[in-house]
């Protein structure tokens, strides 16, 4: 029996070890593990971050309310909030050690450096063909400081571990 969103979601976020900072990260970790054939079942299309996915914005905050995950707001500094999503593995679910791996090595790098290297694996996969040079032409600022040749060997470490479906070879 197929897991519903909200339970995807929480899933998600304990095999990224049962916290995630941020919405963007969320997505961003949701969307690899869905390109790497680790999750199913929900669609991505692009907006300003990258790779975004409203079912699972929906699914967060309905599994909030639902109690499948927990969801508390933060301000930040400059006046906007973030979120930090907890969630614990069922005690009977079945736990695949690779997925496990590729989130927590995703929930644990960079944020932006994250929205890079996803944002350039959708990119890829839209067939554009250089899906890095057209990351850092859609996101000048985050791409400078080094973070764009730091999202590539986020990338590359991403793809070092064993999926179903291999990451695009971009780097």
């Amino acid at each position: 029996m197929p897991l519903s969103d909200t339970k995807k979601v929480a899933a998600i976020i304990a095999d990224a070890g049962g916290r995630v900072v941020g919405r963007t990260r969320l997505q961003k970790i949701a969307y690899l593990l869905t390109v790497s054939g680790m999750e199913n079942g929900l669609s991505f299309s692009y907006k300003h971050y990258g790779p975004y996915s409203e079912d699972l914005a929906t699914a967060a905050d309905l599994g909030d309310l639902l109690g499948d995950l927990q969801q508390t707001e933060h301000p930040t500094s400059w006046g906007g909030s973030y979120s930090i999503f907890t969630a614990q593995s069922p005690a009977d679910g079945l736990v695949d050690e690779r997925r496990r791996e590729f989130a927590r090595a995703a929930a644990d790098s960079d944020a932006v450096e994250l929205e890079l290297a996803a944002t350039a694996v959708f990119l890829a996969r839209e067939g554009y063909p250089d899906p890095w040079e057209e990351t850092a032409r859609r996101k000048p600022e985050k791409a400078e400081k080094g973070r764009l040749d730091r999202a590539k060997v986020l990338l590359a470490g991403l793809t070092r571990i064993q999926t179903p479906v291999p990451l695009p070879a971009i780097v």
